[in-house]
């Protein structure tokens, strides 16, 4: 189980700003929860199981509020949520099998080159406003996808998800909206997915400051979503890919 007797609450309360801030920008843009507080748990020395295991424990819950925020919104684009919950769970289980079992870090680096190059893309597209809404057509394989990195390196869903659907044309709204619904049940699945293989001792104290820090910036998500033009929203999600994906990269050739 995780031990809380020795958290105060000086060390708790960086991870929930951690929380606070990486959830509102999730919740608002579709993706860092999992590359912020990742990163952030790596940084201090925990392990890579024991961080993909906390960050998704956390998002458990902090999915949950978000994904009822963006339907109480009207964010969610039912048609798109059926394609891309279920690829997406089956990628999860298999991302959290294998990152128990060896080491998927060798295809981060090149993963993050894709990433910022999607980022730089999407944050062209913004500015010289050219989204014209399309249906997309590419979306199990990127559920798969996303919910296999997503496990594998604890972040990863929104990037390759949420940033993939947008350049296809889809509703930058409806997009945030889904890929954050969808993501609640695939981060249930890799959560009980790494209790199954690695037991409650792969989850750590700094789990509760992440959850309460994200709890509490979940339901502004889903407003900040539906309040933002849909070229800011390409503009703020470019940015924030090509800064997140770059810090990786960076982190993985030093």
């Amino acid at each position: 189980m995780i031990e809380l007797t020795s958290a105060t609450i000086v060390e708790l309360l960086p991870f929930v700003l951690i929380g606070f801030a990486a959830q509102l920008v999730d919740g608002a843009l579709g993706m860092a929860f999992g590359v912020i507080s990742n990163t952030l748990l790596l940084s201090v020395g925990v392990s890579p199981q024991h961080a993909s295991a906390t960050v998704h424990t956390a998002e458990s819950f902090t999915t949950g509020v978000s994904g009822i925020s963006h339907v109480l919104h009207r964010n969610v684009d039912w048609w798109l949520f059926v394609r891309i919950v279920l690829p997406g769970v089956i990628g999860g289980i298999t991302g959290a099998y294998l990152l128990t079992q060896i080491s998927a870090e060798v295809a981060r680096p090149l993963v993050l080159i894709y990433l910022v190059a999607i980022g730089l893309y999407l944050l062209w597209r913004g500015v010289m406003h050219r989204h014209v809404e399309k249906r997309p057509k590419v979306i199990a394989p990127l559920g798969l996808a996303g919910g296999f990195l997503d496990a594998a390196g604890g972040g990863g869903w929104g990037p390759i998800v949420t940033s993939n659907l947008l350049i296809q044309g889809a509703n930058p709204r409806k997009v945030i909206g889904t890929v954050n619904t969808a993501e609640f049940f695939v981060t249930v699945t890799i959560s009980a997915t790494f209790i199954v293989a690695l037991g409650w001792s792969a989850f750590t104290k700094y789990t509760i400051g992440l959850l309460l820090g994200g709890i509490a910036a979940a339901p502004l998500g889903g407003y900040i979503a539906k309040k933002v033009p849909a070229d800011g929203l390409l503009i703020m999600v470019g940015v924030v890919l090509t800064l997140t994906s770059t810090y990786g990269i960076w982190r993985a050739l030093s």
